[in-house]
């Protein structure tokens, strides 16, 4: 197995648990919040689907899936490529409200085959590419690989935490 095919593993084992969280989950579930400053499972699904979808498609050189296909509208969201969660306060929170898990699951599969249409292409030149000369030492693509994968398993387990409290509730 080369380096490619383990971070496609990885990524793939994020589509699941993205799935095996929010499938079947109505609008109810999916924007309670445990207190009121806490962030909803949907916008945790949201956000890791965001930093993926925004720093893959940097990495790759491609347009993010949130605004090639109508993506924002479907979240009730505007357009903006830098909205990703960062940063976001309670209100911005709330505000991420899709129609039901489907659109969550939709977003996140178009992302996911996105991503992995870039790991097929990848070696190991790839990989030590430096895209940001900005941190000491500088960010190669397979470092900030490991970094939205590492990302996207912390708020997806977040997610799935804040479900358990939702069904104990």
């Amino acid at each position: 197995m080369n380096a490619g095919e383990i971070l496609s593993d990885a990524f793939e084992r994020i589509r699941g648990l993205v799935h095996g969280t929010v499938s079947g989950l109505d609008a109810e579930a999916l924007t309670w919040r445990p207190e009121p400053t806490a962030n909803t499972i949907a916008w945790l699904v949201w956000h890791l689907t965001r930093i993926q979808d925004d720093h893959v498609a940097d990495i790759a050189g491609q347009e993010q899936v949130w605004v090639t296909a109508g993506w924002a509208e479907r979240f009730g969201l505007e357009p903006d490529t830098m909205d990703h969660g960062y940063g976001h306060t309670p209100p911005q929170v709330a505000a991420v409200r899709p129609a039901d898990a489907r659109v969550l699951t939709d977003y996140h599969d178009r992302v996911a085959d996105q991503t992995q249409r870039y790991l097929e292409k990848i070696d190991a030149e790839e990989f030590d590419r430096v895209i940001d000369r900005s941190w000491d030492p500088p960010v190669t693509a397979g470092v900030r690989l490991v970094s939205v994968i590492s990302d996207d398993f912390q708020h997806v387990g977040q997610a799935a935490y804040v479900l358990g409290l939702y069904r104990r509730r």
